[in-house]
């Protein structure tokens, strides 16, 4: 069958309505494009989206004992979980996985979100932060680093501008996400211009795919890779391969675990990690009542508060299997405003959304896998999430106040060292991972803004 009759009979066929009036390496560009996507499996991704619809749920708790927490918890058990985690890390079995396709298109940048500098003393980006506490933690931890299509080249041509961040470059690998084709609102796949067709990232989920596709899951295996920490680029505070977590997750026995977050108040609008349908699952906040969002347990505690931060602990096991698992999970509609060639083939940049981009979720995972087999960690939020997401001069999770977070936490470190008294500090994860080795600054007055 040839490539045109594959897209006619699936009534696609308007991706070749420019293709007489190309010149022949544009007809081969276009054709190498088509010849990967397959468009009886984009109408029935199309299909399936709007037909999707969360299932009537049977809302709850995580049991007691899927989760536990790092607030108030005996300094006893905190040190047992990060011994577990720092005799995983020794032994090489534990590796990063960071989602970095991001743009920092809403900060007012055009290079990818991690080489964002939020304006600290030291003037580090985001990837530079991350590529230091985990120096901190060994040279030998793996960093898989996922990129998106437009992401790809500058985040390594960054990576190797900055010497890998002092990391070996052997253990920084590089991948991509996959995209689908962009769709109108009758299911018609898109051409951003003659002979070029629209595609788009396909979502944080699509991570599982493209941990297969990008050969990842076997070089995990090749380096005896037995547990992964994944998170997301814009968190200023995120602690990578924190042994803490590592710990939790491996003493529990689990095949996922997430960090999360106490909620802020009942009307936080944010994703929530709790037990659907007997299955863990991420609930959004329009599929709360207000009854159930504003129920308290025993301790006068939301019920309901565990936010979701996208920080998630695999078993090498499960991650193995995710490619397959992760066919099952539904694809969720984004409409966009998405460039389109016009009737002459010329580009149009739309001023409201004409389309629609396919999407998956990471978490949307979980419901594949029985409660047994997951754990649940909550963390201070002010010690361990601050996400780069608004432009500067936002209310929230903006440079600034990821600065202030950042900045404060070191104060925090240094009173709890021992210090006199101290102002806002950065401290260089080279220095310091979570507060410790600041000994001696035990009894001083801090007024510096940078200790490196």
């Amino acid at each position: 069958m040839s490539l045109k009759t594959k897209f006619e009979e699936a009534k696609q066929e308007q991706v070749f309505q420019f293709y007489d009036s190309l010149s022949e390496n544009e007809q081969a560009s276009l054709n190498s494009q088509l010849s990967v996507i397959d468009p009886i499996e984009i109408n029935e991704i199309n299909k399936a989206a709007h037909d999707w619809k969360p299932s009537e749920s049977d809302i709850n708790q995580l049991p007691e004992e899927s989760q536990s927490s790092t607030i108030g918890q005996d300094v006893k058990q905190i040190e047992k979980w990060r011994d577990v985690g720092l005799q995983a890390i020794k032994d090489g079995q534990v590796a990063v996985l960071l989602l970095a396709g991001g743009q920092g298109t809403r900060l007012g940048s055009s290079a990818p979100k991690g080489c964002y500098d939020i304006s600290l003393p030291s003037h580090k980006s985001l990837f530079q932060l991350q590529g230091e506490r985990i120096l901190k933690l060994g040279k030998n931890i793996p960093w898989y680093v996922m990129t998106s299509g437009p992401t790809r080249a500058p985040t390594e041509k960054f990576f190797k501008e900055n010497n890998y961040f002092g990391l070996s470059e052997s253990n920084v690998i590089f991948f991509e996400q996959g995209t689908l084709p962009c769709v109108d609102f009758n299911g018609k796949i898109i051409m951003e211009s003659k002979s070029k067709v629209s595609v788009a990232p396909d979502g944080n989920g699509g991570v599982y795919r493209a941990l297969d596709e990008g050969n990842i899951l076997k070089d995990m295996e090749k380096r005896g890779i037995k547990h992964i920490h994944m998170y997301c680029v814009d968190n200023s505070l995120v602690k990578v391969a924190d042994p803490v977590f590592i710990g939790f997750s491996v003493s529990h026995k689990v095949d996922i675990a997430t960090k999360v977050v106490r909620k802020r108040n009942a009307d936080e609008q944010v994703g929530l990690i709790a037990c659907r349908n007997g299955h863990p699952s991420v609930i959004e906040y329009s599929d709360i009542g207000e009854e159930l969002r504003n129920a308290k347990d025993s301790n006068g505690l939301l019920k309901l508060r565990a936010a979701n931060i996208v920080n998630h602990y695999y078993s090498i096991d499960f991650l193995l299997k995710s490619p397959e698992l992760a066919k099952k999970m539904p694809y969720h509609i984004a409409k966009k405003k998405i460039p389109f060639a016009d009737a002459s083939g010329a580009t149009v940049k739309p001023e409201k959304p004409n389309g629609i981009k396919f999407e998956q979720f990471v978490f949307d995972i979980f419901a594949e896998i029985p409660l047994e087999k997951f754990g649940c960690l909550e963390v201070e939020r002010s010690s361990e999430f601050s996400p780069v997401k608004n432009g500067p001069g936002s209310a929230e999770d903006c440079p600034e106040t990821a600065r202030n977070d950042l900045m404060s936490e070191g104060r925090t470190w240094l009173l709890n060292a021992g210090a006199k008294s101290a102002k806002p500090v950065e401290i260089s994860p080279l220095v310091s991972y979570s507060g410790e080795n600041l000994e001696k600054y035990k009894d001083q007055d801090v007024t510096v803004d940078y200790i490196n």
